[in-house]
């Protein structure tokens, strides 16, 4: 688990006020309710008085760790006792065989199917601890384009395929009149990868005019290409964020009553804030891939998340990084939920060395039907290879690699 920035002034705790900490967390955790001294001492690893765990959680909440919601009630961990016992307590505990086996069978046939593979990992994540799966796929103006390939669709269109290392690949599909031979089309791409491969799309996009207008262009389509840069080599404005098991998460105590659940679903449809809630917390620790961050409460510097939590992992395809993790309340099993985290996305992970292909799985291209978007550009979206399904909100056909001529 990737460390985060130390609270170098929280208090300093004695052996017994660790063991005191540890255990009322470990029994919030379990029983949702307050913690009293009565019910530790009925623990067999505690061998101390009532009066004695009294006066230890007493210090506790002293010092922060605990709070004391009713008079009559017991303690339950505030945010510093959770960040404590995920630093410094916390044990993350192995995978049960049945469960490992479940991830090999479930996730292992995905692998050359990234979206399927990312959706099928947030649905277990959600499932395995009753939280919410989350997954989100890298930005990829950072990813290098490894090739770019033009289709002709019917109906005077064509569709540009942008391959980029890690195995991502982005469809526009754009109006063009001229009706070209093959033979001249082959050529003017051969011409593009020579200009643009190698390149991150970022890079094309802030260099494309010098890079191509001095190429010949008696087809038009350079000058397609030059029209339409924004769109081929732009970020896309949503569908990165996926997530799954709202009904799981809702049947948790902390979201029984109504305004409780609303919050929830309203914080959870707001892509915007979510996305940057994961990519700040990855700016901010560049070297987790491999390793789960956990952020309690008010740590994501957001107020709308004050009061859930996130547990991450980052995944690299290519050169690129992605994310997968779960979000809910303070309340969760933090060991358990960084074990899954942390297996999840050790199988996503493919970095830029990783060549690692299943020939078994057929790749597709994912082509965009028209959609009523810029008068040029039907409509374009990213999509993961051997997949499908649209992640985008465009109706889509997907046509076998061995029919695009």
């Amino acid at each position: 688990m990737s460390p985060v920035d130390a609270n170098d002034d929280r208090p300093s705790l004695s052996e017994r006020e660790r063991d005191i900490l540890r255990l009322v967390i470990e029994q919030f955790v379990d029983t949702a309710g307050p913690v009293g001294s009565r019910s530790l001492a009925k623990d067999a690893n505690v061998d101390l008085s009532p009066a004695s765990i009294r006066n230890t959680m007493a210090d506790l909440e002293d010092m922060g760790y605990l709070d004391h919601p009713y008079t009559s009630a017991g303690r339950v961990p505030t945010r510093l006792g959770y960040r404590t016992f995920v630093d410094e307590l916390m044990d993350t505990p192995e995978l049960s065989e049945v469960e490992q086996e479940v991830l090999k069978v479930k996730l292992a046939r995905l692998v050359s199917d990234t979206d399927e593979l990312l959706s099928e990992s947030t649905r277990l994540l959600s499932k395995l601890t009753n939280l919410l799966g989350i997954a989100l796929t890298p930005r990829l103006s950072t990813a290098m384009l490894d090739r770019l390939d033009i289709v002709p669709l019917s109906g005077s269109r064509l569709m540009f395929v942008l391959s980029v290392r890690g195995g991502l690949v982005k469809t526009v599909v754009l109006s063009f009149e001229p009706d070209l031979k093959r033979s001249k089309m082959d050529r003017i791409v051969s011409t593009l990868n020579e200009r643009l491969a190698g390149l991150t799309l970022h890079e094309i996009r802030d260099t494309y005019e010098e890079r191509l207008d001095d190429l010949p262009d008696e087809t038009g389509l350079i000058a397609l290409v030059l029209d339409e840069a924004s769109i081929l080599f732009s970020e896309p404005d949503e569908g990165r964020l996926q997530f799954d098991g709202t009904q799981n998460i809702l049947s948790q105590p902390e979201f029984q009553e109504p305004d409780d659940m609303r919050h929830l679903i309203e914080t959870i449809e707001d892509e915007d804030r979510i996305v940057q809630v994961i990519e700040n917390l990855f700016e901010a620790n560049p070297d987790a891939v491999g390793q789960a961050v956990v952020r309690i409460g008010s740590e994501t510097d957001q107020e709308e998340m004050d009061a859930y939590s996130i547990v991450l992992s980052p995944y690299q395809l290519g050169d690129t990084v992605g994310s997968l993790g779960v979000i809910g309340p303070k309340r969760m099993d933090y060991g358990r939920a960084v074990a899954l985290v942390e297996n999840m996305a050790a199988v996503a992970n493919r970095p830029a060395d990783d060549e690692t292909t299943d020939p078994s799985v057929p790749s597709f291209f994912t082509v965009p039907r028209p959609w009523g978007r810029a008068p040029n550009a039907v409509s374009g979206c990213w999509r993961m290879p051997a997949a499908a399904r649209a992640v985008c909100p465009v109706p889509t056909t997907s046509y076998p690699l061995g029919d695009r001529d």
